[in-house]
């Protein structure tokens, strides 16, 4: 069987959990080489999933000529550099979310990918959530009438110390932003996914309890074009985690409160029913088998980096809009 030759740019946490994992597993795919700032480190991760080579230097992996496409697992405000290195290097590339920092940027990669003839991928992994799938085609039936609101909660507590390997998250020239911009960006590619194209949006943000450089808080009020509204509240400062998908339409309504979970609970006039659709243990690996399926397939992969900048969109016109 072909298999798709991968580089991991980046071997921080999620690397480690969910992305090496997928790479080393899925027989469309095949781990040949790491990268990671730390050459110990490099070396032992590249050990630890069955790597063939390490570099202590992203650029020496993307000219390796065994690799043929590249995650880019990085802090977000590297994702532009790397990925146009790679794409001019004729390397595929699937890329840490959120995309980039500005649709600018968003806009570079793409155009890169797309004058050197590779596939551009973006990981927004809840796209291929049974749930999230079940949820579109019974919006899509009719069965709870016309959509006409909304209402997302993403809570995590997030308070890390200087010492923290994420501390990078709250500086704002390394993350781009706060809860709104680092998983926040999941829920509005969910929303986007169910709902189509954002024409108009409203928003708050802010910090509540920390004082940092990005919020703590954040809401945003969506109108989606010929749809419903949604809000999308997130926030680093709540103690209680949320993670929360509610869809009320004419007819009826869609309840999952927890939305990496996969219970979902329909009611409409005929009565309440619980679905169970359990996403995959590794939340990645469907994300990652489709993208290498595209490679081998010569097609965009279902999550491109048109997904990614719109979502980029969306957040500019969040943090843009912000009033307080």
């Amino acid at each position: 069987m072909r298999r798709v030759r991968w580089g991991l740019i980046g071997c921080g946490d999620i690397a480690r959990r969910r992305v090496a994992p997928a790479l080393r597993d899925l027989p469309g795919c095949e781990l040949v080489a790491v990268s990671r700032a730390r050459a110990d480190l490099a070396e032992s991760f590249a050990g630890e999933f069955g790597a063939r080579r390490w570099y202590a230097d992203w650029r020496q992996l993307i000219a390796d000529a065994e690799v043929e496409a590249v995650y880019v697992a990085t802090p977000v405000h590297l994702h532009a550099e790397q990925t146009l290195v790679a794409a001019e290097a004729g390397k595929h590339v699937l890329c840490e979310k959120p995309m980039a920092m500005s649709v600018a940027e968003c806009d570079r990669m793409i155009a890169a990918c797309e004058a050197n003839g590779v596939r551009l991928g973006v990981a927004y992994y809840r796209r291929f959530y049974p749930v999230v799938e079940r949820i579109k085609a019974v919006l899509s039936s009719g069965e709870i009438g016309r959509p006409v609101v909304a209402q997302v909660n993403a809570f995590e507590r997030f308070d890390p110390d200087p010492s923290h390997p994420r501390r990078w998250l709250v500086e704002r020239r390394l993350s781009g932003g706060g809860p709104m911009f680092d998983f926040g960006c999941h829920r509005l590619e969910v929303l986007i996914n169910l709902f189509g194209r954002v024409e108009e949006v409203r928003s708050l943000v802010g910090n509540v309890v920390f004082d940092r450089e990005v919020e703590d808080t954040a809401s945003a009020l969506l109108h989606f074009q010929g749809g419903p509204q949604a809000v999308l509240c997130v926030t680093h400062a709540a103690r209680e985690p949320q993670d929360t998908l509610h869809v009320f339409g004419s007819e009826g309504s869609i309840h999952a409160g927890t939305l990496n979970g996969g219970e979902v609970r329909m009611s409409t006039a005929d009565g309440e029913r619980l679905e169970v659709l359990t996403p995959h243990t590794n939340l990645h690996q469907p994300l990652i088998d489709d993208f290498a399926r595209a490679v081998l397939g010569g097609r965009d992969p279902r999550v491109n980096g048109l997904v990614g900048r719109e979502v980029a969109r969306v957040e500019a016109e969040i943090y843009g809009g912000a009033q307080g």
